[in-house]
């Protein structure tokens, strides 16, 4: 009998994406960087996001715990109107693309955010948030590619879009060889019902 075992634990953080007009936009502005910097680990445009809490590994079990706060915290807040704009990277290595708008209404939300996840003591990684939406992350032996990719981005300014979900997102870092993906374990409208996850 072949019985797969199940994890002990599952890497979550608590994010908004961006919807894919907005996604294939900053994505034709990355065309020269795609071309001039392919050996950079460029992120699926599908999974990228704006972290709003990151958690790292926890508990299986922990999801469960987030579920029904985080619910009711997106159902007593509205949209946020945000926009992609310019770039920069961290430590030279790691290339993102910045974010406008809502700015204050966005980081009253991430500290929404980390309180719930304080509140039900589930353990988050304790940084400082940096509204960002990580790009790419270039290779030890070539450090200067995301700086030169961040300095192409210094002109983009993307259309404003709703973001109108919060998302609860699993990764499969660390699980084993092959590209990282993410998957939502919960989502809930800003403004909707408290018990209408998907």
């Amino acid at each position: 009998m072949n019985e797969q075992i199940q994890p002990a634990t599952v890497r979550v953080f608590i994010a908004l994406a961006p919807p894919a007009d907005a996604k294939q936009e900053l994505a034709r502005a990355l065309d020269p960087a795609y071309d001039a910097h392919p050996r950079m680990r460029w992120n699926r445009i599908e999974d990228w996001h704006i972290t709003l809490a990151f958690l790292g590994e926890v508990p299986v079990g922990a999801v469960a715990l987030l579920r029904t706060p985080l619910a009711r915290l997106a159902a007593g807040r509205g949209p946020l109107t945000l926009a992609l704009r310019g770039g920069g990277h961290f430590d030279e290595r790691v290339l993102w693309s910045g974010i406008d708008g809502d700015l204050e209404e966005l980081r009253l939300l991430a500290a929404a955010v980390r309180a719930v996840v304080d509140d039900c003591g589930v353990t988050r990684v304790n940084r400082p948030f940096r509204p960002h939406l990580t790009l790419a992350r270039a290779r030890r032996d070539t450090p200067s590619c995301a700086v030169e990719a961040a300095a192409g981005l210094a002109g983009f300014n993307g259309r404003p879009w709703r973001a109108e979900r919060l998302h609860l997102v699993a990764s499969n870092i660390g699980r084993g060889p092959g590209p990282i993906h993410y998957r939502d374990v919960g989502a809930w409208d800003f403004g909707g019902q408290p018990s209408a996850a998907v």
